[in-house]
């Protein structure tokens, strides 16, 4: 099956609607059609992420803290043991570059230009693709 790592960006945007691509991509996770990789820096910054004013006007406390406990009980969480650095343009990318190479995982899905701009397509082996790239991956492997 394949595995992924969501940016922090997707997985907040994907918690307050599932009516956009990143929403779809949670759907598509719910659903089993991959499985979803964290680390403690992903669920710490989504955490701090759907705090924001922005998030909290559109998630109520009750769906927030359900959120957080299906990532942390249903994804699969990876230590990062081999850290990346210097790669990203903010050292929270280099976290998220980090968890999905620990995690060898086969996707990253980032919708940040400046990320996909500086690293390219493909990282360790990780493609790095945007969410309606992966919706569209998703689709063909059905």
């Amino acid at each position: 099956m394949i595995s992924a790592v969501l940016d922090t960006n997707i997985l907040a945007s994907g918690a307050i609607t599932s009516f956009t691509p990143p929403g779809q991509i949670l759907d598509a996770w719910r659903d089993a059609k991959f499985n979803l990789i964290v680390s403690e820096h992903i669920l710490d910054e989504i955490t701090r992420t759907l705090q924001k004013p922005y998030f909290r006007k559109h998630i109520t406390d009750d769906k927030l803290v359900s959120f957080i406990e299906l990532l942390q009980n249903e994804a699969i969480t990876t230590l990062i043991i081999f850290p990346v650095h210097g790669v990203a343009t903010h050292p929270e990318d280099d976290l998220t570059l980090a968890t999905a190479v620990n995690a060898d995982a086969d996707y990253l899905v980032t919708g940040d230009d400046k990320l996909l701009k500086k690293v390219g397509k493909n990282y360790r082996g990780i493609k790095l693709v945007t969410p309606n790239e992966f919706l569209q991956l998703l689709e063909e492997n059905q």
